[in-house]
């Protein structure tokens, strides 16, 4: 083997000991091993899903909840305020939702 070559053969084993350091690295930031051992209990899975789910979907009925109530409010303010022609669209909606949930 000639000198120059084992300097350079020297040069790429450093680059490859860096970059499999920095893979390594970025394996342990994945927490592969903890997806992996989750992978192998499919009821626990099943489970954190199922919460996941749940805590979703409560998430979505209050967030509707919140923002109707507030379309329900500021209409009630636009038919207060007497707008020719709009106020009693509006009023005809705002009384038939009040219709549906009483």
């Amino acid at each position: 083997m000639l000198p120059g070559e084992t300097a350079r053969l020297a040069g790429l084993l450093a680059r490859l000991e860096r970059r499999v350091r920095e893979l390594a690295l970025q394996v342990e930031k994945m927490r592969l091993a903890e997806y992996v051992r989750l992978l192998e209990h499919p009821w626990r899975l099943m489970y954190i899903n199922f919460i996941s789910g749940l805590a979703r979907g409560v998430g979505i009925a209050l967030g509707f909840a919140l923002l109707s109530s507030l379309l329900l409010y500021a209409l009630r303010l636009v038919v207060a305020a007497n707008l020719p022609g709009i106020g009693r669209f509006i009023a005809d909606i705002v009384r038939m939702v009040e219709m549906h949930l009483y």
